[in-house]
């Protein structure tokens, strides 16, 4: 799937991503937002009795904090990395080909465990 559309719940923050679906509420991985039927409720509102949320009330949303699934370092499009030349404001997607997460990258025993840990390491933080 390429750059995956997620939706957030604009009451309660939940955020329904295409990549892994819900599959607890039979939605598999891969199902686009479009395509989730019109009786689709938001699983945390629907559970905490906050009301049927639909899909009306969710917007697109775009991550811009990911965080390392080994260390927790948390990449800030906003804040950039300057130091290693990345400018605030440079997407998570367009990081450079070679990028690797700057704490994982400075442990050895990471790197012996884990390999370089690039991009694909890393998570959209749904905050």
């Amino acid at each position: 799937m390429a750059e995956a559309i997620r939706y957030k719940c604009k009451l309660c923050g939940y955020v329904y991503s295409p990549l892994r679906g819900e599959p607890h509420n039979g939605i598999p991985a891969g199902t686009p937002f479009e395509d989730l039927p019109e009786t689709y409720i938001c699983p945390i509102c629907g559970m905490e009795g906050k009301g049927k949320i639909g899909k009306w009330g969710f917007d697109e949303w775009v991550p811009t904090k990911f965080v390392c699934s080994i260390c927790g370092y948390v990449y800030d499009q906003n804040r950039g990395e300057p130091h290693r030349g990345i400018k605030a404001g440079t997407p998570f997607s367009k990081l450079p080909d070679g990028y690797r997460c700057p704490v994982c990258n400075l442990d050895p025993k990471i790197k012996k465990e884990f390999g370089p840990v690039g991009t694909n390491g890393f998570e959209p933080l749904n905050i």
